[in-house]
């Protein structure tokens, strides 16, 4: 009895040293999964929590995009720009909830995954689109942008993975900045030509690479 007891003794402080370790790990690998700005998850991160999300039929996909960013960081400074981006991304992931995901894919874009649990998804875009577009609280009044969004039910093209509802949110995005319309859905017409499933010049898209679609 003695010996086992001396055994157990000896072996504590090696499982609790694992356990810290352990926890250490988990935590540093929890860091790297966050965007350090917002907070947010990062592209990768985001891909593989959507990924699994669209196995949800009421699923959509939102690709939002902070509308005249540049100019609020060349003439209010990086400063100003960083906290709209921080107040950007905490209103998108309370807005998604702890049933869906937000991510920051790069610069002033964000997606999300929610979970339309009622059909009204247009609806609650409608108000995101709102809640996005206030002052942020503790800078200048001056300081005001809006936020397009575009989205798209997965459910409308079940034969599209992550990336291809994501281009065509992005479409549709791109024509709600167009129009000054805050939020539109995607359609279900023919994808415009694209780069790596981005538009020329957009986060992820390349030079030189293949266009993939087809001009409507």
């Amino acid at each position: 009895m003695n010996t086992l007891l001396t055994m157990l003794a000896a072996a504590a402080p090696v499982a609790s040293g694992w356990t810290a370790h352990t926890l250490w790990l988990r935590r540093r690998l929890n860091v790297a999964r966050r965007d350090p700005l917002t907070g947010l998850r990062t592209r990768e991160a985001f891909t593989r929590r959507a990924t699994a999300l669209l196995r949800d039929p009421r699923a959509v996909v939102v690709l939002a995009d902070v509308d005249r960013f540049k100019q609020i960081n060349d003439t209010f400074g990086h400063a100003v720009g960083d906290a709209l981006l921080t107040a950007t991304a905490d209103r998108l992931a309370h807005h998604v909830g702890r049933t869906g995901v937000a991510g920051r894919l790069g610069g002033d874009e964000f997606a999300a995954v929610l979970i339309d649990d009622h059909g009204t998804a247009g609806d609650l875009l409608a108000v995101l689109h709102g809640v996005l577009a206030r002052p942020v609280d503790g800078q200048d009044p001056a300081v005001h942008t809006t936020v397009s969004l575009g989205w798209v039910r997965a459910a409308d093209f079940p034969g599209d993975d992550l990336s291809g509802l994501l281009r065509r949110a992005d479409e549709a995005m791109y024509a709600a900045k167009q129009a000054r319309a805050g939020a539109r859905r995607a359609g279900l017409g023919r994808l415009f030509a694209t780069v790596t499933g981005r538009r020329a010049g957009r986060v992820g898209s390349r030079a030189g690479a293949p266009v993939v679609g087809a001009a409507a």
